[in-house]
């Protein structure tokens, strides 16, 4: 598992790791009952406080992504439908967000951007 982190993002550094761990379950790139490196390696391993990947951890575990396991660390759960779907609707309506606010800016109609998205989706 890689985690990148930038000083130079808005998102605070908890955030990036809990958004980075949180695409790799879903891609399956961390498979169901991976055991993560505990709370102070991954901090040790990043150079960032204790308490910034326990916050990263206990998201990721409010979210049912991650659950702790006593004597066995933090592993992670099988993907819910119901969070997965939940995921891309919210990045479907991030990139829809943008892709309307430039449509928007070239003062496009809306039919002309619906034909755009269609295209797309026949891709």
């Amino acid at each position: 598992m890689k985690i990148i982190l930038s000083n130079q993002s808005e998102k605070p550094i908890y955030l990036q790791i809990k958004e980075q761990l949180e695409e790799q379950i879903l891609s399956g790139e961390v498979p169901q009952d991976t055991v993560l490196p505990s709370i102070r390696k991954m901090a040790s391993d990043l150079a960032v406080s204790v308490i910034t990947t326990t916050r990263a951890y206990k998201e990721l575990e409010a979210d049912g992504f991650i659950t702790t396991v006593p004597g066995k660390g933090c592993i992670v759960l099988a993907p819910d439908n119901h969070i997965l779907r939940e995921q891309y609707l919210r990045r479907m309506e991030e990139g829809f967000m943008q892709a309307a606010a430039a449509a928007k800016k070239l003062q496009m109609p809306l039919k002309e951007a619906q034909e755009i998205f269609e295209t797309i989706w026949e891709i």
